[in-house]
This record gives C-alpha cells, structure tokens and sequence, in this order.
C-alpha cells in the first residue's frame, strides 16, 4: 500500500458539483489517487466529501471539470471511467442490507446480478465472509448480527466482487470505538492481502492516521483540497501505533491543517 511512484488511477481536476436546490457542494477540487494507495479523505460536515466519492464512483456527475477513473495511466477522455464498474466497490456509511436475506444471500448479491448463480459463488461468497471473521455466520440474518458484524457483510459484499478499487463513506462512524478499532485493524490486513487502491471518507483525525498513507484534508463547503498529510509509517500497522509519538505527530499535523479548512485559528 505505498502507491508513491504508482500511476494515478483517479485525477479529478477542477470539478463543480451544485445542487438543485442552488447548495455548491464542490467548487475547484483537485485530486489524484495512485494505484496502490490508501487515501483518507477528511474534513468537516458539509463539505462535500461524500459528493466527491459518489463522482468518483460514477454515481453522481460532476456539473465542470474533469473526472477520470481508470485501470492505468493510459490517457484518453479526461471525462469518462476506463476502469469497470465491477473493479469498484462502494460501502455506505450504512450497512445497507436486505433483512429479508442471509449473510450469505447479501453477499452473493453483486454476484447474482452479474449472473452468476448462488452455487457457482458458493466458494467465493464464503472466502468474503471468512475474509472478515464471518466464518461460520453464513446463515445468519441481519436482525441476528451486531452492528459490527452487519457492517463486515457488507465489507465482504464488497469484497467478494474482488475490486481493484474500494470507496468507502465513513462506514464505521455509527459504530462504538473498541469495534470501530478492531474494523480498521482488519480493514488494514484486507488492503494488504487484496491490494486494493482505496478512498475512505471520514471525520476522524485519529481515523485517518491510524489507516492512511496520505490524509487529504477538504475545507468548508464548497468543498476543495485545502491540504495534504503524508502518512510515512510503513504497513502493517498494529494497535500498537495508536500510541507511538509518530501517531501523535500525525494527528496533531493533520488538526492543525483541518483547523485552518474550516476557518479556525491553528
């Protein structure tokens, strides 16, 4: 997960994004992503940072500006996605499960739509749920699940798809700190072993230290890039960095940029 000298595989230059209701959620934001890297995305309410991963996804259109998402460096329209829709998986800050259906069901439901059928993803529906310490809870309906144990279905939902590209929107926000900890230790140890390039929307300082390789800071609506961390800390990180000096350093650097987005003294 270094992606430092890797080929940016998101560049949005300039993008606007105004509402119907005349709310400029985005004016002026650029950002690009490299292949490999773990990206937090961080600033205050407001300001846009789920508008931008939705343009990202291709859920949204971006009103000026350019978006591209692709599978490589390779140039072309700076105005379209390259890389497949079934390379990217988004994970809403919601688990946003069927309650009607397992957890396997769940799972197996981007594969369903693909055509495959629910034999045929036996394997790797049940390799997902296993990824995330589901093992054993296929049968299992959502009413039956913790809020932890929900949001990991829907982490192996997404899995499952085996992404090249994960995007997640504050997905552990609702979730209290002790499963909040052990989800981002797991989310780390997924990221290594899939090799994902991932975006992950967040409030948290503390959060964006612990996962990122890069923590990019947005202001206050309309949103823009107001400032860029550099998260030098190899992986894999234990728990054991959220006390270390450096993860302070980073926490207090990263404050002190977001301060200044939202118009606060430093």
């Amino acid at each position: 997960m270094t992606g430092t000298a890797a080929p940016p595989v998101i560049r949005l230059g300039g993008v606007r994004k105004e509402f119907s209701n005349g709310v400029v959620a985005l004016d002026g934001l650029d950002l690009e992503v490299r292949e490999g890297e773990f990206l937090s995305l961080l600033g205050p309410s407001g300001c846009g940072k789920s508008t931008a991963l939705r343009i990202v996804a291709g859920l949204m259109s971006a009103d000026a500006g350019t978006v591209r998402v692709s599978a490589s460096a390779a140039t072309g329209d700076p105005a379209r996605h390259d890389i497949a829709h079934h390379d990217i998986a988004y994970v809403f800050q919601e688990p946003t499960l069927m309650p009607w259906a397992s957890a396997f069901d769940n799972v197996w439901l981007p594969l369903r739509l693909a055509g495959i059928s629910r034999r045929g993803a036996g394997d790797r529906v049940r390799a997902a749920l296993a990824g995330v310490g589901l093992d054993g809870f296929e049968a299992a309906y959502p009413r039956e699940l913790s809020g932890g144990m929900r949001m990991r279905v829907s982490i192996a939902r997404a899995l499952v798809t085996r992404p090249r590209l994960l995007l997640m929107d504050e997905p552990f926000a609702a979730l209290d700190e002790i499963t909040r900890f052990k989800l981002n230790d797991d989310l780390l140890r997924l990221t290594e072993a899939q090799g994902w390039t991932v975006v992950f929307v967040t409030h948290s300082v503390f959060e964006s230290a612990f996962l990122a390789s890069r923590i990019a800071v947005m202001s206050a609506r309309p949103g823009r890039i107001a400032g860029e961390i550099a998260v030098d800390v190899p992986y894999p990180r234990s728990a054991a960095f959220r006390t270390d000096p450096r993860f302070a350093e980073i926490c207090r650097a990263t404050s002190t940029v977001l301060q200044r987005a939202m118009g606060e003294a430093a």
